[in-house]
């Protein structure tokens, strides 16, 4: 079984990029955000709220992780921003090393001025909200979005593959990206 693991920062496209990928090669796909709701049987910012520390919050939601790793199908898993951080990244390594999987990270990157133009936002019960950014909204979010490319970068630098999908249509990026993890590794030709 084969496991491709999504890191990225918020908006990048794990999800959309994932399901797509999913599709293509006929894989089971997971938004890890969707199964710690489901697992936990309430929305995310409820969950969080249950943690005093976001450290906290990784360790209780490892456990999803976990089960997501060590699924018995070939599948991939749209990670969170933190997906590469302390619990997660142990999590990932021992499900690695013990479960027989095939295990392959890709970090999604694309440029800042793109990710804005993604940009969604959810309110408390993880319904999505049609907010519409004035230009001052936009500048404000632009740098943030910059800052967490540079935070979340040192943790995310730790996945076998670096993919940006900056100048790539939606419907073109699966196919770039299963031609991509197969010039990087050929074995994973058996897969796709």
């Amino acid at each position: 079984m084969i496991k491709i693991y999504i890191v990225g920062v918020s908006c990048v496209g794990k999800s959309t990029i994932g399901k797509l990928l999913a599709e293509k090669t006929d894989f089971a796909f997971y938004d890890f955000d969707d199964e710690i709701e489901k697992y936990f049987g309430k929305p995310i910012e409820y969950i969080k709220e249950d943690y005093t520390f976001p450290y906290s919050f990784r360790e209780a939601t490892r456990v999803v992780l976990h089960d997501l790793l060590n699924k018995k199908e070939n599948a991939v898993i749209a990670s969170i921003p933190s997906g590469f951080r302390d619990n997660y990244l142990r999590e990932y390594k021992k499900s690695s090393k013990v479960s027989g999987n095939t295990f392959i990270s890709i970090h999604l990157t694309d440029k800042p001025e793109n990710i804005l133009r993604r940009i969604t936002f959810y309110d408390k019960e993880s319904i999505l909200l049609d907010i519409k950014l004035n230009d001052r909204e936009k500048e404000l979010y632009l740098k943030e979005i910059k800052k967490e490319i540079i935070f979340f970068k040192r943790f995310n630098s730790r996945a076998d593959y670096e993919f940006c999908v900056d100048k790539l249509t939606l419907d073109k990026i699966p196919g770039k990206l299963i031609e991509f993890l197969i010039e990087k590794n050929d074995e994973l030709n058996q897969y796709f």
